[in-house]
């Protein structure tokens, strides 16, 4: 499979092109355009229903995952995302997997396995992830999508970075973040606007989004409020 990224400055898509044979796995509606030699058919994954019922009612995700094939012949398909926001790959090696934030995972190659993964509890009370999160691993490429542009932090052994909770992405699973005060006291957190915070210690690579959803959900209510 060969693939680009387009448009990635303003509302990008992602376009695979595809072998005779080859499949690509996908979120449910992010498919936009497709040449007329690949077939679109449903699935709920390697897990089978478990695994769907496990996306949809832990994480949010939808039950079932898109799979595109190119049946008839080579072709090519174009993914998307519904918010305004980047896209950007990884390339797994198998040693590792992905924790993803909900509405984090686009796209894959077939050999990418999507699943669920637990927080623990404070993650799971304090985060805006839950205690449930995608977890994504095997080895291929997988497209992440965001809320604004994508932007990677990459963390030295022992180096510190804290990160607003409401703009994680992605980070790898042998990476671990503590909840926190942004501030030395409870005050101070809340009146500087950012209460609480994630703590990542590296080494390891965090993707995070450049906009919060939950602001911009809160602006658009104000502004039709007022």
């Amino acid at each position: 499979m060969k693939y680009e990224i387009l448009h990635q400055d303003a509302f990008p898509v992602v376009r695979c092109d595809l072998n005779r044979g080859e499949s690509l796995k996908a979120e449910s509606d992010a498919m936009v355009a497709m040449s007329a030699t690949l077939d679109i058919s449903g699935s709920m994954g390697g897990k089978g229903i478990l695994g769907g019922l496990a996306r949809k009612f832990l994480t949010g995700e939808s039950f079932f995952l898109q799979r595109v094939t190119a049946t008839r012949g080579a072709g090519s398909v174009l993914f998307g995302h519904p918010a305004p926001g980047g896209i950007v790959d990884v390339a797994l090696d198998g040693t590792y997997g992905l924790r993803v934030q909900k509405n984090g995972f686009l796209a894959s190659e077939e050999s990418i396995e999507v699943d669920t993964a637990m927080q623990n509890l404070a993650q799971g009370f304090f985060s805006r992830e839950g205690f449930f999160v995608l977890n994504v691993r095997g080895n291929g490429v997988v497209f992440l999508s965001s809320f604004g542009a994508i932007h990677p932090i990459n963390l030295n052994d022992g180096e510190e970075y804290i990160i607003d909770n409401g703009h994680l992405v992605a980070w790898p699973d042998y990476m671990n973040y503590k909840i926190e005060k942004a501030s030395s006291g409870w005050f101070s957190s809340i009146t500087s606007g950012e209460s609480l915070v994630c703590r990542f210690r590296g080494p390891g690579t965090v993707l995070i989004q450049t906009r919060n959803p939950d602001a911009f959900s809160a602006w658009v209510k104000s502004m039709i409020g007022s």
